[in-house]
């Protein structure tokens, strides 16, 4: 019964959508904004928007953020809808340009007049959609589905972001992706230019409420695919001891917890008060980054971000041979790429954070940074309101207010 409802409210929602792309017409100055589809407000899509904003074009744009459940803290003249209501499928339905990092609803297809441009949110180190054998994720029942909706929804996309050449390539091939390929680097790493200074360090420190005294590890893991609650929600299931970090690396450092977006599940981090900070979904990884002296992850993108930073990298890849074999699969040699120590349980972590020496990784970084960090420079926001001036006019001033 329950699913009967939901597909009638489904079919509803598709019908009002249509609905309104045929009755309303297209702003031609109205940008509609989301990241993680309303779950933050973080990544390229709010380091784009806050460009356009310092140079002025919010108060002539009518600039629109998607919120999932609660309003955000955004700067200048903005306006926020909530996700998934009927007012979003308006402002769909009649923007002139989509800025999403995510894929959205299948039925939200993009009509005539408006364009999409596809941030992305990552370099991809796991194989993905077309070049997957087989797929685990909440809601999928099989591959080849799987793959067909998503070409479907990447052929909806005019633009798509990219960080090197090596991602341009396997998306090309990966997405099927058939149109413009934006390679100038990823927007929301331009503040690890511009911020990194000590002045800039301790201003998100203060901000973040971290204490001066320690030293402080980001621990930054990817999801499992096959790790979901039996209501199909995203589990952390952490293989990590924290108890252990804390006895050993407590008195010189503290810990910054940042999990995947897609992980919904509450965990009580009470036990490690004073050692464990952890930050939702909410908060921009860019300024976790930046005050972070270590970085631990295992399959994530953000290794590419961070690397950026040239500070130390640990890989805690507990279940390599699973995620290599049976999840996903990589799209290069992680052994051999790595620019850090890979460790498969705590204290092997712990040993490598001791015993670190940076001069044991030069040559491994810098081959890393070449590959997949030539393009960035601070300026990939910039590069993007240039083509949002070429599509949105520059002259139109009505900003439309509720």
């Amino acid at each position: 019964m329950r699913k009967k409802i939901y597909q009638f409210a489904k079919q509803i929602v598709v019908v009002f959508y249509y609905v309104m792309c045929h009755l309303c017409p297209v702003r031609k100055n109205r940008i509609v904004f989301d990241s993680s589809l309303g779950k933050s407000y973080a990544g390229n899509p709010k380091h784009i928007y806050e460009c356009l904003m310092v140079n002025g074009y919010d108060l002539i744009w009518d600039c629109i953020w998607f919120y999932e459940k609660e309003k955000y803290n955004i700067p200048g003249m903005s306006r926020q809808v909530r996700y998934g209501r009927l007012r979003y499928l308006y402002y769909m339905a009649s923007a002139k340009v989509w800025v999403f990092d995510s894929r959205q609803p299948e039925f939200l297809v993009r009509r005539k007049g408006t364009y999409y441009i596809q941030t992305w949110h990552g370099t991809p180190l796991k194989k993905l959609a077309l070049d997957m054998e087989d797929v685990f994720m909440v809601g999928e029942k099989d591959i080849d589905t799987y793959k067909e909706h998503f070409t479907k929804n990447v052929h909806t996309w005019d633009y798509l972001i990219s960080q090197n050449q090596f991602s341009s390539s396997t998306f090309r091939r990966a997405f099927d992706f058939q149109k413009d390929m934006l390679e100038i680097g990823y927007p929301r790493n331009d503040i690890l230019f511009r911020e990194n200074t000590e002045e800039g360090v301790r201003l998100y420190r203060r901000k973040l409420g971290l204490p001066k005294d320690k030293k402080i590890i980001l621990y930054a893991p990817t999801w499992r695919d096959d790790e979901f609650s039996e209501d199909d929600k995203y589990e952390f299931r952490p293989q990590i001891s924290f108890e252990k970090l804390q006895e050993e690396l407590g008195d010189e450092y503290i810990m910054i917890v940042k999990y995947h977006y897609l992980i919904m599940d509450a965990v009580d981090w009470s036990p490690y008060e004073g050692f464990i900070y952890h930050f939702d979904q909410s908060r921009d990884i860019a300024e976790l980054f930046l005050v972070a002296d270590i970085l631990v992850t295992d399959y994530s993108s953000v290794m590419f971000d961070y690397s950026i930073l040239k500070r130390p990298m640990f890989f805690f890849a507990y279940d390599f041979y699973k995620y290599k074999n049976e999840l996903r699969g990589f799209y290069f040699s992680y052994s051999k790429e790595m620019p850090g120590p890979i460790s498969t349980t705590t204290e092997e972590l712990i040993e490598d954070i001791r015993n670190y020496r940076a001069e044991e990784y030069e040559e491994r970084y810098k081959s890393f940074m070449e590959k997949y960090n030539t393009l960035d420079d601070g300026m990939a926001s910039e590069r993007v309101l240039d083509l949002l001036r070429e599509l949105i006019p520059h002259k139109q001033v009505n900003v439309y207010y509720e």
